[in-house]
């Protein structure tokens, strides 16, 4: 009766939550190896009954007989010579009848007592089991007013001219004012180049496959399938990990109608872009050689070295567009794929993956150049088959968002461990989220 009440609590949403955290988990299992010892003790006790009962049911039995036999002395001695034939066969069909009765009863008792030992022992370790094998889908919605640094919208310039740095590091601007750019059906217009930094995207990095972090934790599936893991691999003392990552298109500066009428700003409405649960490439790094072939020329050590040149731009400024094939402080972009080999931490893995999933975007044509110096960069977007990492900023949004101070929202590339100290712990704070801010040029007509 315990263990069916026990099973039916556990079909709850309350209590599934409830069980996946591995503290809860060895607090139930110490609970359910105490039931098991109680269930044992009971069985046993109604063993130990069952057993006097036979043994009482014999001496009942026996009595009985001796009582009968010594009726029997009563009856003449001609009488008992004419049934004493008849009298012990039919004795000893009675007691062999009751012999095999008593063996049928002791088996069947032990088989019921058997089956429950078995079904106290076993459906706890395959309950726990089962739960111990799932992971918390957790999450959070983003709050456009508290879980945004809205200073990182700047700086806001106007040809080379900044109009506001709000204490943010910026890349080159326009310098030239006017700007020209077609607008049919005349050839060439003049306009104001414009220079700021937008949220335009949101990314999830998570394990658990279709948990949709930015969307309060929501699941879209129960799929057990591609999870992604943190561990050692073999004798190294370096360890691996795998994450999907989803793409969110994310305009909320145009949602809020913070700048009013201004046409460089992207026009849309909330909406998943990509998701890598749906992607064959992204879990194989074979198959991934079709959208990187060039990954061969990075393997080695030499072409790895420079990425340490990276991690030092990003960390007083911008990374380098040159080393593409660098991801800073964080590893090497390369291959294009949900496979870490070097996991140092949550935030650094998280971050390697925002950069790779751009970098697989824009060699998809996914993602286009929106900042430069020259009018047909700020005219239109543009196809940049090949990340241009000083174009984007990062800022966390969960576990805990990263809201105040100069590394709020950060380069790509840039260190963690000046900032990402707390920012991962158990069960809620093992997945992420990140806002990622884009530099806009554009030539305001």
């Amino acid at each position: 009766m315990r263990i069916r009440i026990l099973s039916q609590s556990l079909k709850t949403e309350a209590f599934e939550g409830f069980f996946k955290s591995h503290l809860w988990q060895e607090f139930f299992s110490f609970l359910a190896l105490i039931l098991i010892e109680l269930e044992t003790n009971r069985f046993l006790q109604k063993f130990h009954t069952f057993r006097g009962k036979i043994h009482k049911y014999k001496i009942h039995k026996s009595a009985q007989r001796l009582k009968i036999i010594s009726e029997e002395d009563k009856i003449p001695s001609s009488a008992k010579r004419v049934s004493s034939i008849c009298g012990s066969r039919k004795k000893r069909f009675l007691a062999s009848a009751q012999d095999a009765a008593l063996k049928r009863t002791t088996v069947k008792r032990k088989g019921i007592l058997l089956k429950s030992m078995l079904i106290i022992h076993f459906c706890p370790l395959l309950i726990f089991t089962s739960f111990s094998n799932s992971q918390a889908c957790s999450g959070r919605f983003v709050n456009p007013i508290t879980d945004i640094c809205w200073s990182c919208l700047f700086p806001i310039s106007i040809g080379p001219i900044k109009v506001s740095s709000g204490g943010r590091q910026d890349t080159p601007n326009p310098s030239q004012i006017p700007c020209f750019c077609p607008r049919p059906p005349i050839p060439l217009v003049p306009g104001i180049p414009v220079g700021f930094w937008e949220p335009a995207r949101l990314v999830d990095i998570t394990r658990v496959p279709f948990c949709m972090v930015s969307m309060g934790g929501l699941q879209l599936c129960k799929s057990k399938v591609n999870y992604g893991v943190h561990g050692v691999s073999g004798e190294r003392r370096t360890q691996n990990s795998f994450y999907q990552v989803h793409w969110y298109v994310y305009p909320v500066i145009y949602w809020l109608e913070l700048l009013v009428d201004f046409l460089c700003l992207e026009k849309g409405s909330f909406d998943v872009g990509y998701i890598t649960e749906l992607d064959p490439l992204w879990n194989a790094d074979e198959l991934s050689f079709i959208l990187n072939p060039e990954a061969v020329l990075f393997g080695n050590p030499i072409a790895q070295a420079a990425c340490s040149a990276d991690c030092a731009a990003a960390t007083a400024g911008f990374p380098m567009d040159a080393l593409f094939w660098c991801g800073g402080c964080q590893g090497s972009l390369y291959p294009f794929t949900g496979n870490i080999a070097a996991h140092n931490g949550g935030v650094q893995a998280s971050l390697l993956m925002v950069q790779r999933m751009m970098a697989k975007l824009h060699r998809e044509l996914l993602l286009w150049g929106t900042s430069g110096t020259s009018n047909p960069q700020i005219c239109q977007k543009y196809l940049l088959p090949i990340i241009k990492k000083t174009q984007y900023k990062t800022q966390m949004t969960y576990p805990r968002p990263t809201t105040r101070g100069p590394m709020a929202c950060n380069p790509l590339g840039r260190t963690e461990v000046i900032w990402g100290s707390g920012r991962e712990f158990p069960y809620k704070g093992e997945d992420f989220g990140y806002l990622i801010w884009r530099k806009r040029n554009c030539c305001v007509l």
